[in-house]
């Protein structure tokens, strides 16, 4: 049976239930603008009566999105957040123009330390490690924010549970999203749902740069950044224009990945960027059913590209259905006390300890 999509004045009646700041509901106090609701998409904007009202609706969005999502026939729910204080200057957050000119390893005020995450091809699971990696270091202390600078690709909103977009309380900074202890931000917020990027390498490296600079991380203990498969303009702007403190690589034990994993490591030492380890995903299968550990993409391969490097396996990541079904769900794995859990609970462990014991430069 299809169910059909609400009607707009659905939406509205919905969100007559959504108190906000200073009396009354989203409908009654005039705050929806721009609501449109197509093949179960709904998207609309919230206006603030000010930046600072802007910033203290995060809990009202929250209400709103969950109020229309358990509405039938409701697919994606978008709200964005804007101020009505309009900025002396026009503002500029159109992401993706060409980037500026501006002094080399530059640091992202708050951020002690920024960790880049990649992999040598697409499909080995390393925005499932980075986003497991993130909440698993969150949840031992650390204040912890994850960018997707996957920007082809990206799979931050899904993987975190959170498709709406970014508030900009004065249109010129955003605001970053909130999920599982983290704050994270991606691409995927700031498009439309299915809409794709074709951009230069000059757009993309400009992209980089406001996602870096023009986003309010706040005081963070690491900024860990999900980078696009391969090696390209994404890691030379970010390697080259800022202060990196080390990379990651991740990889399946299986050849193919591993020559282009061999790719990754050489290209992060050529740009001068540490590589603390690698980390190997996919490692092994158990059967739920019967206790087979099947290892389908090889055994071995990685240690063995390590030991070559004259570095270490951080971790290796088996492959289970719970990981698939908590990076569909926006409930990464490492949010649980599973078996996964634990080795990125030890894995957070050791690169926390590592980066307390090297200390932060002043």
């Amino acid at each position: 049976m299809t169910v059909s999509t609400p009607t707009p004045d659905a939406i509205r009646a919905c969100l007559t239930g959504i108190a906000v700041p200073g009396g009354g509901n989203l409908i009654s106090a005039d705050r929806v603008r721009a609501l449109t609701v197509a093949e179960g998409r709904v998207r609309f904007v919230i206006e603030a009566a000010g930046p600072s009202e802007a910033q203290a609706l995060n809990p009202v969005v929250e209400a709103a999105e969950a109020a229309l999502r358990a509405l039938p026939g409701v697919r994606s729910v978008q709200i964005a957040v804007t101020a009505e204080a309009a900025p002396k200057q026009p503002p500029d957050l159109t992401i993706g123009r060409h980037p500026e000119g501006g002094p080399k390893q530059r640091r992202i005020p708050g951020v002690k330390r920024i960790l880049a995450v990649g992999s040598g091809k697409g499909g080995v699971g390393k925005s499932t490690v980075s986003a497991n990696l993130a909440v698993a270091m969150a949840r031992q202390g650390w204040k912890v924010g994850l960018l997707d600078a996957d920007i082809y690709g990206p799979s931050q909103s899904m993987m975190m549970g959170v498709t709406r977009a970014p508030a900009s309380p004065d249109g010129k900074t955003i605001i970053p999203l909130q999920a599982h202890g983290i704050c994270f931000m991606s691409i995927g917020n700031m498009l439309p749902e299915g809409q794709a990027v074709i951009w230069r390498g000059p757009m993309l490296m400009g992209a980089l740069q406001q996602l870096l600079m023009q986003v309010r991380w706040g005081d963070l203990d690491v900024l860990i950044v999900d980078m696009p498969p391969g090696t390209g303009d994404v890691h030379l702007t970010l390697c080259t224009h800022f202060d990196v403190t080390g990379a990651l690589v991740v990889s399946t034990p299986q050849d193919m990945a591993l020559i282009d994993a061999q790719k990754a490591l050489t290209a992060f030492r050529e740009l001068k960027t540490e590589v603390i380890g690698l980390i190997e995903n996919m490692s092994t299968y158990i059967c739920p059913n019967c206790g087979h550990e099947e290892h389908l993409f090889g055994h071995g391969g990685v240690a063995r590209e390590a030991a070559k490097m004259g570095l270490p396996v951080l971790a290796e990541i088996p492959l289970t259905m719970d990981v698939r079904i908590g990076g569909d769900s926006g409930t990464p794995v490492a949010l649980t006390d599973g078996p996964v859990a634990e080795i990125y609970g030890r894995l957070a462990a050791r690169l926390i300890a590592a980066a307390e014991r090297a200390g932060v430069p002043a």
